[in-house]
C-alpha cells in the first residue's frame, strides 16, 4: 500500500523500464508488404502512400536483398494487374507465368530463405474490383472458392511458402487445404484473412492496385456482402474457429489498430498464430499528420506497432517495416 509500494520507483529510468517492459517489437515479428508491377526500372511511389512503391521484378530483387539485408525475414506479395488481363472469373490469376507466380520465383531466386507470402485473391484481376465472380449483381460464394483453390495451388507450384487467403469466402479454406493435400503440397501453408472488416480504411491499398469496385449498374458498390461488419465481435471468432477446422495455420485479423479488441478476443481462444495487417489507411493517416508536424511520426509508429503486438498479434503485416526496425535498431 501507499507509500510502501511506489509504481513510479519501476519507471524512473529508461534502463529500469527497458528492464520491466512487458511488450518488445523486434524485426521477427514483420511482414513486409509488396507491391509489383510489370515493366523494368520501375519503382513508382504510390500518391496515398507517401514512399511507398511499386516494384518491377528487377527492381523488387533489390528490394527484397535489404529487407533481408535489415533483418525482416517475410514478405508479402500483391501485383498491379493490367487492364487487358482483367475478367470476372480471374483467368489470369491461374496463369503459370502471371505477373505473381514471376514475382514469387524472383524472390526466392533473389534470396531463396525469404519466406515469400502471397495475396490470394480475385479483386487485383476482377474487371469488377471483386474478391469474387459476380453473377446476376452478387458475389457466387462456390464459382469464386474453385478458382482460389486453383489460384493457391498455382502460387505454391510456383514457391509460394505461404498462401494468404483476403477473401472472406464461405468454405475456401478448405477447398484450398484439400486441393493442396491432394496435389502433394503438404507443406505450403495457410495464413487466413479470418477477420476481415469492410472497412473505410483499405482506399490508399486500392489505389495502389487499382483494385477497387466499380460503379456499374448491377455491380456492387462495396464488400460488405462478404468481408466483416464492424459492429460485430462474436462473429470474428467464429470466423477464426471455423477457418482454424478447415485448415488454416495461421489466422489474421485485419485491419490493426480500431480491431485490438477482435485481436484479443482471438489471441485468448486459439492455438495458434495470429497475425495482424496493419492497413494503408492507418500509414497514410499518420504520414500526413507527420507530414503536417501534428505528430511525431516515429514515437506514433512504435507506439502502434507495440499495441498490436501487446494485444496478441504474433506478427504484423505492415507499411512501416523498414521505418521499425530501423528505429528498433
Amino acid at each position: 500500500m501507499y507509500p510502501l509500494r511506489r509504481n513510479r520507483r519501476l519507471r524512473t529510468n529508461e534502463a529500469i523500464r527497458s528492464l520491466v517492459r512487458e511488450t518488445a517489437i523486434s524485426p521477427n515479428d514483420f511482414i513486409a508488404p509488396l507491391f509489383v508491377v510489370e515493366g523494368k526500372n520501375k519503382k513508382e511511389e504510390i500518391a496515398s502512400m507517401p514512399n511507398y512503391f511499386r516494384f518491377s521484378l528487377d527492381l523488387l530483387e533489390k528490394e527484397v536483398k535489404e529487407l533481408w539485408a535489415l533483418g525482416i525475414k517475410s514478405v508479402l506479395l500483391f501485383v498491379k494487374v493490367p487492364e487487358n488481363l482483367k475478367d470476372n472469373a480471374g483467368s489470369e490469376a491461374l496463369n503459370a507465368n502471371g505477373l505473381m507466380q514471376r514475382a514469387i520465383k524472383t524472390v526466392k531466386n533473389t534470396v531463396p530463405e525469404m519466406l515469400v507470402m502471397t495475396d490470394v485473391a480475385l479483386d487485383p484481376y476482377s474487371v469488377y474490383g471483386h474478391d469474387g465472380v459476380v453473377t446476376d449483381g452478387k458475389i457466387s460464394n462456390d464459382d469464386t472458392t474453385s478458382i482460389l483453390a486453383e489460384m493457391g495451388l498455382s502460387h505454391a507450384k510456383a514457391g509460394a511458402d505461404i498462401l494468404a487467403p483476403s477473401d472472406m469466402m464461405d468454405g475456401r479454406i478448405l477447398e484450398m487445404r484439400n486441393l493442396l493435400e491432394d496435389q502433394g503440397f503438404y507443406d505450403t501453408g495457410i495464413m487466413s484473412y479470418s477477420a476481415k472488416y469492410a472497412s473505410a480504411f483499405y482506399g490508399p491499398f486500392r489505389d495502389a492496385l487499382d483494385s477497387a469496385p466499380v460503379d456499374a449498374e448491377n455491380i456492387p458498390k462495396d464488400k460488405k456482402s462478404y468481408q466483416m461488419d464492424p459492429a460485430n465481435r462474436e462473429e470474428a471468432v467464429k470466423e477464426t474457429l471455423m477457418d482454424i477446422e478447415e485448415g488454416a495455420d495461421i489466422v489474421m485479423v485485419k485491419p490493426g489498430l480500431c480491431y485490438l479488441d477482435i485481436v484479443r478476443d482471438i489471441r485468448n481462444v486459439v492455438d495458434i498464430p495470429v497475425a495482424v495487417y496493419q492497413v494503408s489507411g492507418e500509414y497514410a493517416m499518420i504520414k500526413a499528420a507527420a507530414e503536417k508536424g501534428w505528430l511525431d511520426h516515429d514515437a506514433v509508429v512504435l507506439e502502434q506497432l507495440t499495441a498490436i503486438k501487446r494485444a496478441g498479434a504474433s506478427m504484423i503485416a505492415s507499411y512501416f517495416v523498414r521505418d521499425a526496425v530501423k528505429l528498433i535498431s
